[in-house]
Formats: C-alpha cells, sequence, structure tokens
C-alpha cells in the first residue's frame, strides 16, 4: 500500500522536505491563530497536534480533516471548537517544543498526529519514541484526553526501520493508556486518485477519508464530553 507514497519520496526534491525557516502555523478556518485568542471553554477545545497532513498541505482550509471533524461537532450543536495546530514540515521533535504553545487555554482531547517527517528524513526510532511519550505524558498530566495517531515509514528506510517505527505507536498508546489509529493514512497511503501530485498529501477526497479515520476515535470521546456541562 506504501509502494506508491514511497516512489513519491524519492522523486520529491530533497528542499521540499527541510525545514529552511522557522515553520508557520497554516490555519484552518476552524484554528485560532494563535491559542492566546481562544475562548472556547477548555472542556469544548480540541487541539490537533501534527504536521502538514493535519495543516491541509495544498487544500483549501475548509478541506482539511480538522476543518471537516469540526463541520461534524458543529452538527451536533455542542460548541467544540477545534485547533489546527497543525505545521509543515514539523517533526516529533518540533511537535514537543511547541506542546505547551498549542495547550494554552487548555484541551479536552489532544490529537497527536506526528512522524511522518521523522521516517522522510530517517530520524532514529528511538528519538520518535521519546518524542512521542513526553508529548502524551505532558498531555495527559493537563487532564486531556488523548488520541495517538500513527504513521508508517516508507518501505525505502528498510524493513528493520519500518518495523521498529511501525511499533512506537502501540508502545506509547499502551503505557499510556490512550486511544490509538493505527495509522492516520489508512485507506489513503498509496493511492493515487486520493492524493495530490506529490503522492504524499491527501486530496480533498482523501482528507474525507481522514477525518472518518480519526472520527471514529473521536466521537466516542466527545459523547463523553457532550454530557458534561461547559466550565
Amino acid at each position: 500500500m506504501l509502494a506508491m507514497l514511497c516512489a513519491a519520496c524519492d522523486q520529491a526534491p530533497a528542499p521540499k522536505r527541510a525545514v529552511t525557516a522557522a515553520p508557520e502555523v497554516v490555519p484552518a478556518t476552524v484554528a485560532a491563530t494563535a491559542p492566546a485568542s481562544v475562548r472556547a471553554s477548555p472542556n469544548r477545545r480540541i487541539v490537533m497536534l501534527g504536521d502538514s497532513l493535519t495543516a491541509g498541505q495544498g487544500l483549501e482550509a475548509e478541506h482539511a480533516y480538522p476543518a471537516l471533524l469540526k463541520a461534524r461537532l458543529d452538527a451536533r450543536g455542542t460548541g467544540f471548537q477545534v485547533v489546527n495546530a497543525g505545521v509543515s514540515g514539523d517533526t516529533s521533535a518540533g511537535g514537543l517544543r511547541r506542546l505547551d504553545w498549542a495547550l494554552d487555554g487548555g484541551a479536552a482531547v489532544v490529537l497527536v498526529a506526528l512522524g511522518g517527517n521523522d521516517a522522510l528524513r530517517g530520524l532514529p526510532v528511538k528519538d520518535l519514541a521519546a518524542n512521542l511519550d513526553e508529548i502524551v505524558r505532558r498531555a495527559k498530566a493537563t487532564g486531556a484526553r488523548v488520541i495517538l495517531a500513527g504513521m508508517e515509514a516508507p518501505p525505502n528506510t528498510g524493513p528493520d526501520y519500518v518495523a521498529s517505527f511501525r511499533a512506537v505507536y502501540p508502545a506509547i498508546a499502551k503505557k499510556h493508556g490512550v486511544t490509538l489509529v493505527p495509522f492516520l493514512l489508512d485507506g489513503v497511503a498509496g493511492m493515487e486518485t486520493l492524493n495530490q501530485a506529490d503522492g504524499i498529501h491527501p486530496n480533498p477526497k482523501g482528507a474525507r477519508i481522514v477525518a472518518d479515520t480519526v472520527w471514529r476515535a473521536l466521537e466516542p470521546v466527545v459523547r463523553e464530553l457532550e454530557a458534561l456541562p461547559a466550565r
């Protein structure tokens, strides 16, 4: 399933993968320009900490999966806010560095969707594990419910790296007792009709599938939060 993703990774020019300057948040229409400006009740605030897949690179803001999830939440009429804390090019280390910024204002749910850029750069799996472990630990310490979205390494990184990388996510989820989405791009990765020309980022149709995948994990948590009064 990842063969086409691998090919796209090989063909993509190296400079496009490198972060040559401090990355900017690519906000969806549901996102605040900075967490400090958010006024939602903490138990109605959902933070999505991720990379370009979360930021919605190459998509109109309303087609990014966080915006699609916000539309579903709006349909329920319970006042949830989604903060798109996706930064293109970000690694798990970058996500850890900006975690406090993302959580400023509180959060009822934190979706952690990082690791794709770690794999593309061939960064050590042990560093990925350490960063995700700390992100999940600190997010849970705030009282937020955490959903960890898994990622896959391209086959050209080698079978040992692929297997070690894949194992990180269920291990972290089990250690901290958090919800796991086994693979964020399940049903999308490697599918030409569901991705943009780069073969990596979902097109609008693919983003809808990603939203469906995340919703299956998020919706039960939302049901629990709906029973709580906003504070």
